[in-house]
């Protein structure tokens, strides 16, 4: 708390743009601000940590390619792994994608918002690094007040891979956040240790039939094949 109290009183201007802000959230108002600030390092083409319902994430701009390079080299991530995405509500898919396949409508009625990534056939103007070049985008509503804040506050999706340095353990704290980055991150919102456990169910459609391609921490059962 006392590292948000003098860090809210330094005009943002006096700050280098990689300046790392570390906010610890407890009342209503300064998480507003808070969430209010990240979204705009966001769409300044910053990296933002944040947490999810499982583990943090990293949240940039996925219109913005030089903020996809920044996240690919700052995780040591493989160009050949493409990145999930956070919506905030249905109507954004249309901002990503360019259809909603019937079979996910009774999945994304049952599970969202939650824990569960759906994968749809990708706009063709999406950077290819967030797509690994697949032709397709992961999406889905998180349930975590502060991860669907965030996106709302954006306007538009935002990235939502897990924080960590590629096959490495994920982040459950803001202090594990800073002991794996450093430096290399513009802002944190501290929403607190996440469970942790398994990551997103991935689900797609083949066929017209939703298919598994990642259990996690969903359980879909007889949904799908």
């Amino acid at each position: 708390m006392a590292v948000f109290n003098v860090i809210h009183h330094i005009k943002a201007d006096l700050l280098p743009y990689s300046s790392l802000k570390y906010m610890t959230l407890s009342l209503v108002s300064e998480q507003t601000l808070a969430v209010e600030e990240a979204a705009a390092v966001i769409l300044e083409g910053g990296i933002v940590a944040f947490p999810t319902e499982t583990y943090y994430g990293l949240a940039v701009d996925p219109f913005n390619r030089q903020a996809l390079d920044r996240l690919f080299a700052l995780k040591q991530r493989s160009l050949s792994k493409p990145v999930l995405t956070i919506i905030f509500n249905q109507a954004q898919l249309s901002t990503i994608s360019t259809a909603v396949p019937p079979c996910f409508n009774s999945l994304m009625a049952r599970f969202w918002p939650g824990p569960l990534t759906l994968i749809f056939n990708a706009r063709p103007e999406l950077p290819p690094r967030l797509t690994a070049a697949s032709g397709t985008i992961g999406a889905r509503i998180s349930s975590n007040l502060l991860a669907h804040s965030l996106v709302r506050a954006a306007g538009r999706p935002i990235t939502a891979t897990s924080a960590n340095i590629s096959g490495q353990p994920p982040a459950l704290s803001a202090g594990r956040l800073r002991k794996i980055f450093g430096g290399g991150l513009d802002y944190i919102l501290d929403g607190g240790s996440t469970p942790g456990g398994l990551g997103s169910t991935i689900i797609g459609c083949q066929r017209g039939e939703p298919c598994l391609l990642r259990p996690g921490a969903v359980k879909v059962g007889q949904m799908i094949r």
